[in-house]
């Protein structure tokens, strides 16, 4: 019995790191990508804070790619008047993925 307990854990440990490692390596790309221009974590500046993005998306299935391709191309009227600017020519696709898996973890 605590072997599969052992198990199992390190199982789950094993699914978290990817969560752990985003959450390390999102801000310093979300600074390299420009994001912090216009976003922070908890308050709104010229953009909605991180945590209002988490919390507007939390539970939806799929929305990591959603929320990627409007970082990359811009979007306008998702939260108000003032539209984002596209941003795809700064960050890879996976440091893009980074950065959401971290904005969403707030």
């Amino acid at each position: 019995m605590k072997i599969f307990a052992l198990i199992a854990t390190a199982g789950i440990l094993g699914l978290a790191a990817p969560v752990v490692q985003a959450a390390e390596d999102g801000a310093p790309l979300a600074q390299k990508g420009g994001c912090l221009a216009c976003h922070t974590v908890d308050k709104k500046i010229l953009g909605p804070s991180y945590k209002d993005v988490a919390a507007k998306y939390k539970g939806q299935a799929g929305i990591e790619a959603t929320i990627a391709k409007r970082i990359k191309e811009g979007s306008t009227g998702v939260w108000g008047p003032i539209p984002m600017p596209p941003n795809g020519a700064k960050l890879t696709d996976p440091e893009y993925a980074t950065v959401v898996t971290w904005i969403l973890a707030q």
